[in-house]
């Protein structure tokens, strides 16, 4: 059975950072690339990044220079380091697993699995 959990998300203050963790099981994960994406409270999801075995695709310039993602393929687990966090980060987000070798150079939403969400809020 494929899963996708994600954990790690909370409430901070802005400026603070966070790690989200997203556990897969079920699936070789170096065969799959994770995106991942956030939906923000009346706004449509927006795909931030996707990681592939060998770099990282942004698809969001505002986290850029903040936001990074890394992956251990043995612990099937890949990782969003959020930095310098601003209330505007404040959604539900997602990671996604996609069959492909290569991050898509356009983002798209159609990854095959996807996990349940975890929320992030930033506030003083």
């Amino acid at each position: 059975q494929v899963q996708l959990v994600e954990s790690g998300g909370g409430l901070v203050q802005p400026g603070d950072s966070l790690r989200l963790s997203c556990a897969t099981s079920g699936f070789t994960l170096d065969s799959y690339v994770i995106g991942y994406f956030r939906q923000a409270p009346g706004k449509e999801r927006e795909a931030i990044l996707c990681i592939s075995t060998t770099d990282v695709t942004y698809y969001t310039d505002s986290v850029k220079e903040r936001f990074t993602a890394s992956r251990d393929n043995a612990k099937n687990t890949a990782y969003l380091q959020m930095n310098s966090l601003t209330p505007e980060d404040t959604a539900v987000y997602f990671c996604a697993a996609d069959r492909a070798f290569y991050c898509p150079t356009v983002a798209h939403p159609y990854f095959d699995y996807w996990g349940q969400g975890t929320q992030v809020t930033v506030s003083s």
